[in-house]
């Protein structure tokens, strides 16, 4: 009887310690990327978990998961959306909370609402450009486009947001 080792693993078809060690020291990043594109806790836990078992029999052979991640995640809600053919918004934004210790957590729960507003590319744009700090160049090639397609969906995407968050100010919301 002898141990079992990574080796024997790999060659049972066993995925090796590499995607394990992926997945805990990765985990939550990808679980924020996804709560940004859908919304929803239980959203994003699906959207992560999804992607992670449709990426694990290949993993090894996959030599940068963090962004083919990224990209299954984006495809993977664009997919379901799709299927959906709306998005489920909320009825009302969180009100301001003016010098609560809560204001930020606040006044991200509103532009998270709002961004649930925008367009799928729109948001996927803005979500690898300014949460997850991709540079342009990088969040086109995630989303297989050009630099210039995620500058304009960004610039755009950015003005849509300042005019929903306004308006969002003054009626009171």
């Amino acid at each position: 009887m002898h141990a079992v080792t990574a080796t024997d693993k790999e060659a049972a078809g066993v995925p090796g310690e590499g995607f394990e060690q992926f997945v805990r020291l990765r985990y939550a990043e990808l679980l924020r990327t996804a709560y940004l594109l859908t919304g929803s806790v239980a959203g994003a836990e699906d959207l992560v978990q999804s992607c992670l078992l449709k990426v694990m029999p290949r993993f090894e052979r996959i030599d940068e998961p963090l962004p083919y991640l990224r990209r299954a995640m984006v495809n993977q809600r664009t997919s379901w959306w799709r299927a959906l053919r709306r998005e489920l918004l909320s009825a009302r934004v969180p009100e301001r909370a003016g010098g609560d210790p809560a204001a930020a957590y606040t006044e991200r729960s509103a532009l998270v609402a709002e961004l649930k507003k925008l367009p799928e590319r729109m948001r996927a744009v803005l979500v690898l450009r300014y949460w997850e700090d991709l540079s342009e160049a990088e969040t086109a090639a995630v989303l297989g486009c050009s630099v210039g397609s995620v500058k304009s969906q960004a610039s755009r995407g950015l003005a849509r947001l300042r005019v929903l968050l306004e308006s969002g100010e003054r009626s009171g919301r």
